[in-house]
């Protein structure tokens, strides 16, 4: 270390080393701060560019492979490359592919390792087609014919097959959302209606009300018109889905084997090898459209995700409510009423120790307190006749929100007292000057000017309790959620509902999907719109907070 010749405390010709300007410490701290953003900006990239290349059409190649004398013909997509050693020829590495086949209900399974050595053969076949299936994922297939309900055999050279094809799956789509509105919509709300009268049964049945039985003879003649109802509406959801199947597609896979599939599986499909740019850039938008607001499939592998956006998004804005009036009281009281002391110094230390407890601790607590405790009573008062069937004593979006208000109530009071301090004394003693009371000043001068502070403390909550999972997923979040926390059946918000959740979403593709590699793709699409709604909600509460701090700007926080 050179000695630069710097005045040292004041005096004129003394000198200084570097270590004692501090410049070594400015430079690690540099050197820390440049790592940190190299490594936050690489796995943005990442997660961005493997998220967004799941809906890039690939193209599909056809392999002639052979392999203990035996060849055979597949096609399919090459998801990667990679290198592994060969056990039967020690020191040498060998090449393979994972090969995406699709067609598991042809193969049993929809990804193979295919050794590139025994690849004798390669070409980009135009003409073979990928469709996505309600069952049993993608499909890649050269197309023979299509039969339809009329009779017609099309081939698939003859020139109106491309018309028709695209016709009778957008048929197809159209009666499968006919199929849901009469399913998910009509009977629902039949279904719901008969719960409340079997409960409004059950309360009279065990009461002693005077026209008892009148009561009872309304409740069956309401049934049996709801009942009459339901079977109507269920012959005509069973006459859609048997029409689903009255149109089928012959197809051939890459080794000529024929097969065929009805119609009515068929989600959509294209054309890979054949696209140009412009249609690929189509299929991007469109499948990243259908991404977030299609619902999931097939064990959460195929689908879309919206059941999980919606689930994050309100659980996310539910907590926030709850923790900001909780977390702003506590530090007012504890900053600006409390006498400082051990006992609050004590106080502050605990709330500090919090924000370290393990999340999965505070899903334990809310198991026990908020469902167990709470939940159970909440149904003893208010749903008794709903019993033993629990309403709020099980698992909901409600609960899982006090949860995650309470893991990160540290953070709002800690940065909501900070914002306090920051307010200058002498705004506090003109408000006092002015004749108004202590809470009327914290109220009319401290609190407004504070207000950026305190939004920067539940920005922060927000942030980290959208990504929390382990306490979700003892307070209320599942797998597949039938209905949402919210929607236009009256009382339209459901609280004791169970939810999915984009961080849950991501674990169970992760860990719990029975084709970790179909799901890969999924998970990080998946982690990069979770990514997105956090850094959206987290905008619009940055953007707010800049509007405050322009409004009071007499706050120095």
């Amino acid at each position: 270390m050179h000695d630069i010749a710097k005045p040292k405390f004041g005096v004129p010709g003394a000198r200084v080393s570097n270590s004692q300007l501090g410049e070594t410490n400015v430079w690690l701290s540099a050197l820390g701060l440049t790592t940190g953003i190299i490594m936050v900006i690489s796995l943005m990239l990442l997660i961005l560019i493997q998220g967004l290349v799941v809906f890039w059409p690939r193209e599909v190649l056809q392999f002639t492979t052979t392999a203990n004398g035996k060849a055979e013909v597949i096609a399919g997509e090459v998801r990667k490359t990679q290198e592994r050693r060969d056990p039967t020829k020690p020191g040498e590495i060998v090449q393979e592919y994972l090969f995406f086949t699709g067609n598991k209900d042809a193969y049993g399974n929809g990804f193979r390792y295919l050794d590139v050595n025994s690849i004798s053969n390669q070409t980009k076949p135009s003409g073979i087609y990928m469709a996505e299936r309600l069952e049993y994922g993608d499909s890649i297939f050269f197309p023979v014919s299509l039969k339809l309900v009329d009779g017609r055999v099309i081939s698939a050279t003859d020139p109106t097959f491309q018309t028709e094809f695209k016709r009778v799956v957008k048929e197809v789509n159209n009666r499968r959302g006919e199929i849901k509105k009469v399913e998910k919509g009509k009977i629902g709300k039949i279904n719901n209606k008969l719960s409340s009268l079997a409960l409004d049964e059950k309360v009279l049945t065990q009461g002693n009300d005077s026209n008892k039985q009148q009561k009872l003879a309304e409740i069956t003649e309401k049934r049996a018109a709801l009942q009459a109802d339901y079977e109507v509406l269920a012959k005509e959801a069973q006459a859609l889905r048997a029409r689903q199947h009255e149109n089928t597609l012959v197809y051939k896979l890459a080794d000529n084997t024929e097969r065929t599939q009805h119609i009515g599986e068929i989600v959509h499909y294209y054309m890979p090898n054949d696209l140009s740019f412009l249609g690929k850039v189509s299929h991007f938008i469109q499948g990243l459209w259908n991404f977030i607001v299609d619902e999931p499939r097939e064990a959460n592998t195929e689908g879309g995700i919206f059941p999980a956006i919606f689930g994050t998004f309100v659980m996310t804005i539910l907590m926030s409510v709850l923790v900001t009036p909780l977390g702003v009281i506590a530090a007012i009281y504890l900053r600006e009423y409390a006498k400082q002391g051990l006992l609050v110094q004590s106080v502050r230390i605990s709330v500090n120790n919090l924000a370290g407890v393990p999340s999965i601790v505070f899903g334990v607590f809310g198991l026990g307190f908020f469902v167990y405790f709470v939940g159970a009573s909440v149904d003893q008062l208010f749903f008794s006749s709903a019993l033993p069937t629990p309403t709020f004593g099980t698992g909901g979006v409600l609960w899982a929100s006090f949860t995650l208000a309470l893991l990160t109530l540290p953070v709002v009071i800690v940065a909501t007292e900070e914002a306090l301090v920051a307010v200058p004394r002498g705004v506090r003693e003109a408000g006092l000057a002015c004749g108004a009371s202590k809470w009327q000043m914290i109220q009319r001068v401290v609190l407004p000017s504070a207000l950026p502070g305190i939004l920067t403390g539940v920005i922060l909550a927000m942030a980290r309790g959208a990504g929390e999972v382990a306490p979700l997923m003892l307070v209320g979040v599942v797998k597949l959620a039938p209905s949402l926390p919210l929607d236009l059946t009256a009382p339209f918000i459901h609280a004791e509902r169970k939810f999915m959740h984009l961080g849950f979403h991501i674990y169970d593709l992760g860990f719990q999907s029975p084709d970790s590699e179909a799901a890969k793709p999924m998970v990080f699409a998946t982690t990069m719109l979770l990514i997105l709604l956090v850094v959206i909600m987290n905008v619009a509460a940055i953007r707010i907070r800049n509007n405050l701090r322009k409004k009071y700007a007499a706050s120095t926080f």
